[in-house]
């Protein structure tokens, strides 16, 4: 049986996907969180009460959690050696945080807008130890190995400053970032210069042309 915890702040998602995974045979989830603290003190649990190497065998993970996001996870994770094999499951494009998630530690990275069996089909892949990655994300990294010197200006930022760009291109305001990154106002802006900065641009107009034009967010 494949033990699986779900993190995700929306229940509605974290249901559905539950209900997908339930209909697998061979699939259990042991737990569900809505934040990073939420999965460390249910993976504590968990490991308390089933001694064995990890507190589940997959955690499918979302990146966009309040506070400390998905990839800040995957760090976390990876830092502190745990065995736990983590497929990240997201709104966003494989474009935009595929790679970074694989990078960080994921075994696999799913959209959440796709075929619900494709979750499953990824759970029961990253649950044997192997990497979970769709057509599209092979060509990415094909294309990372075979022409790394085209990289794109916003691979060279941060994953807070990713986040950033693509929220403030989406519309959202820095108070609306701050809230949901769980960040001070000041915070954001620090964040929000770096990336025009490094990006060398001018203002929000000019970050959300670019962010269009590459395909960080949709027209």
């Amino acid at each position: 049986m494949i033990e699986v915890i779900l993190c995700d702040d929306h229940a509605l998602i974290r249901r559905g996907i539950r209900d997908t995974l339930s209909d697998a045979p061979d699939m259990k989830v042991v737990g569900e969180a809505g934040d990073y603290g939420e999965l460390r003190s249910l993976m504590r649990q968990l490991q308390a009460d089933n001694p064995r190497p990890g507190p589940c065998d997959v955690l499918v993970l979302d990146i966009n959690l309040p506070g400390r996001s998905g990839l800040d996870v995957l760090h976390a994770l990876k830092d502190e050696g745990s065995t736990v094999k983590v497929l990240v499951v997201s709104m966003y494009p494989e474009d935009q945080y595929a790679i970074r998630a694989l990078r960080a530690g994921a075994y696999g990275y799913v959209n959440k807008g796709g075929d619900p069996q494709t979750i499953v089909q990824a759970v029961r892949t990253v649950a044997q130890g192997r990497k979970y990655v769709t057509p599209e994300i092979a060509q990415m990294l094909v294309e990372s190995l075979t022409a790394p010197t085209h990289e794109n200006a916003h691979n060279t930022l941060s994953d807070r400053e990713l986040q950033t760009l693509v929220l403030i291109a989406s519309g959202k305001r820095l108070a609306d970032i701050a809230e949901a990154l769980t960040l001070s106002p000041k915070t954001v802006s620090v964040y929000r210069s770096r990336v025009l900065e490094k990006l060398g641009l001018a203002n929000n107009a000019e970050l959300t042309v670019y962010a269009i034009r590459n395909g960080l967010v949709g027209q």
